[in-house]
């Protein structure tokens, strides 16, 4: 089973994770409740077992919460992915939710990059201030080390945007993560 259990705890957030890429239940709280919205749409898409608790300085704002969950999400990636072999390393995927459209390009290549294209009208989606968006998304890759293009070329309702993006890179990730038939690492250097 391809699974990780991460424990970050800072003065800002203590965070726990329990990841398992082939399923499993899914629970989710961070004090968030859209960022709650969009973890557990996340797992479901991506067919992710996930139990993530966090606790943060939400009296500041979401910022520290968000991105250390990132933190810890990313780094439970790497590890329930082990090695790298066998899995298909790349995927890509649309989805339009009403009026918007996000599409994520995932790259499994133990390289952390992040290219974030996408405007959000609105500031906030419920008490989830819209811009840490890109900063959960950021963490997230740079801890995963995965190269992750995410693009919304039009929307204009941030709730719809925000996650279709969730969703996008979910989907993207399924289908990285499906299993070869060479059960070796892609790659012509032999090594990721």
């Amino acid at each position: 089973m391809r699974t990780a259990e991460i424990e970050r705890n800072t003065k800002e957030t203590q965070i726990s994770a329990i990841l398992n890429l082939d399923g499993g239940a899914v629970e989710v709280s961070t004090g968030i409740g859209f960022f709650d919205h969009m973890l557990t749409a996340f797992a479901y898409h991506g067919g992710f077992g996930l139990k993530l608790k966090a606790t943060g300085d939400l009296e500041v704002d979401t910022h520290h919460t968000a991105e250390d969950t990132g933190i810890v999400l990313g780094k439970a990636f790497n590890e329930a992915l082990g090695d790298m072999k066998g899995i298909e390393r790349y995927g890509t995927f649309s989805v339009p939710m009403d009026e918007s459209l996000a599409t994520a390009c995932v790259d499994i290549s133990n390289r952390p990059f992040l290219v974030f294209n996408a405007d959000f009208k609105q500031e906030k989606c419920g008490d989830f201030e819209s811009c840490v968006t890109e900063e959960f998304w950021r963490a997230f890759s740079d801890n995963a080390k995965i190269t992750l293009h995410i693009n919304v070329p039009y929307g204009e309702n941030a709730h719809h945007q925000i996650e279709a993006i969730f969703k996008a890179v979910a989907h993207a990730l399924k289908i990285a993560l499906k299993q070869n038939s060479s059960g070796e690492v892609l790659s012509t250097k032999g090594v990721l």
